[in-house]
């Protein structure tokens, strides 16, 4: 589902080409593969330089399995990955060990819970210079130095780099996890719902401080979450994830404003709302999310589409390209297809 852009073979930064992450399923006694889980499943995707991208979906849509498929921190099954703009751009599928160990300066990744993603054995120094040392900075001194600049740099004195995880708060944690993943200069940072286990006042202080460091640090996000309130705040554009597959692609403000697919309507309805006048009509989905075992025939979402039709059954839509103002909304739904053919 690659998106339609000016310009943007010169300002895509990742390119995702029919990206498939499947874990097989052993049975028997000689643990054969019977079947597989399709975690993700054919997804195409661009992500631009500079952006905040949201990911969004329920639990188990494969938002997380897509994040960490892009950085290679799981192999995927098939497809493309390519790292650079244009020409320059290579596969990262096809990189030996060593050259994705080397291209692991320029991609890093938020873990979401702040409390196992530091060694409670190590103070903070020791967990942030290890990155440090394994691309090349050799000096105690300079690594100290580094260290405190990045604590400074997400509001934390350069002192709690002496401290030990257990001293710190989740939301200090989560912004030590932060400055880690800023030590070795990174172009891509995927957050892997970075902000869902703080509190919300610690939320917005974090997101704030993401958006800052954005700036600053000329950075480009990949924000996966399942807070559509979080994810509006903070987003450039927003993908929604529906069992393994993209089902809808938009610039954030078109996605709030034009809703297409039913299922990012469902989760739109769901948003609280305090304003009694501007409440959306609840759209309830019926049934469970089926099995990525056993994914169903033709649209994934029809067993729990209310707008479900006969061809949504038997034939998975393609997707749809509706562009405005230079910028595309893309959408996979027979009945959208139908609409504005």
């Amino acid at each position: 589902m690659a998106e339609n852009r000016k310009n943007a073979a010169n300002d895509t930064l990742i390119r995702v080409r029919g990206l498939k992450t499947w874990y097989p399923i052993k049975k028997g006694l000689f643990k054969r593969t019977a079947g597989y889980v399709k975690a993700v499943d054919n997804v195409d995707l661009d992500v631009y330089k500079g952006e905040i991208l949201g990911v969004v979906g329920e639990s188990g849509c494969g938002k997380t399995t897509l994040g960490k498929s892009i950085l290679q921190l799981i192999q995927p099954y098939e497809g493309q990955v390519i790292y650079g703009a244009g020409e320059e751009g290579r596969d990262l599928m096809q990189m030996n060990k060593q050259e994705l160990n080397q291209m692991r300066s320029r991609m890093q990744i938020v873990f979401q819970d702040p409390y196992s993603s530091l060694n409670p054995a190590f103070t903070i120094f020791k967990s942030m210079q290890e990155p440090l040392i394994r691309f090349g900075m050799k000096s105690k001194r300079e690594r100290k130095e580094k260290i405190a600049g990045l604590l400074q740099a997400v509001n934390l004195p350069a002192e709690y780099m002496e401290r030990y995880p257990n001293e710190f708060s989740g939301g200090q944690r989560q912004r030590i996890g932060i400055a880690r993943a800023l030590s070795v200069s990174p172009e891509f940072i995927v957050c892997d719902e970075a902000v869902s286990a703080l509190d919300v006042s610690i939320q917005a202080q974090v997101l704030k401080l993401l958006k800052e460091l954005k700036e600053r640090y000329h950075l480009t996000y990949m924000f996966i979450t399942h807070d559509l309130s979080v994810v509006e705040y903070i987003s450039d554009r927003i993908v929604v994830m529906y069992l393994g597959h993209i089902v809808e692609v938009a610039d954030t403000e078109e996605l709030f404003a034009n809703t297409l697919h039913p299922y990012t309507k469902a989760l739109l309805s769901a948003i609280p709302i305090a304003d009694i006048n501007k409440r959306r009509k609840r759209i309830p989905l019926q049934g469970d999310v089926p099995s990525p075992v056993n994914p169903p025939a033709g649209c994934p979402f029809h067993p729990r589409c209310p707008e479900c039709r006969e061809e949504c059954r038997k034939e998975a839509p393609k997707p749809a390209t509706l562009v405005k103002d230079g910028r595309a909304h893309i959408v996979c739904c027979h009945q959208v297809q139908a609409e504005i053919s």
